[in-house]
């Protein structure tokens, strides 16, 4: 198969048709306090981000691909690669797949071919994620991808309750 699918998925940047999903992925409250999001996206916004896409990972440091099922067509989730850091070869992944299409499987492989993709042809060293220290789902993705817990980032995120710890994993490409 191809470096970015297999038989269930295909990955491949973001394209105009994708401004709907987008917008309603980012703009989803629960999903904020996962990353580092304090406030809506516009379509504006999203649409020039998507008008700047092509632009490579060594230019804006970050890469973001669309998760296509292929048995439909449907565009199920996203990946990206952030924080690129080329002179130490390594970068750090977010996934987002639509509650609609969750516990398939369709993370696990996503990611592997984002893997695949990073280590083969990037040439990255390593790939590393932060994770809230009660996302379980997230946890069990990445130790089945290979990647490691390496430390804890105490208090790292704020969160309605006060603050919470953060995982930092790691995959080392050997």
């Amino acid at each position: 198969m191809e470096l970015l699918s297999n038989e269930t998925i295909s990955l491949r940047a973001p394209e105009p048709e994708d401004l709907e999903l987008l917008y309603h992925w980012e703009n989803n409250p629960e999903w904020w306090g996962l990353g580092n999001t304090l406030a809506p996206y516009s379509r504006y916004l999203l649409k020039e981000y998507i008008a700047e896409s092509h632009r490579d990972l060594f230019d804006l440091k970050q890469l973001r691909l669309m998760i296509d099922y292929r048995p439909t067509g449907a565009t199920v989730g996203m990946l990206d690669l952030y924080d690129f850091e080329p002179h130490h070869r390594r970068a750090g992944v977010g996934i987002l797949i639509d509650p609609v299409y969750q516990k398939n499987g369709l993370a696990t492989e996503a990611l592997g071919l984002l893997i695949r993709y990073a280590f083969s042809f990037l040439k990255l060293r390593q790939l590393y994620v932060h994770i809230p220290v009660g996302n379980e789902a997230s946890k069990a993705l990445f130790t089945r991808c290979g990647f490691t817990v390496t430390g804890i980032l105490t208090d790292w995120i704020a969160t309605e309750d006060g603050y919470s710890d953060v995982l930092v994993m790691q995959r080392i490409n050997k």
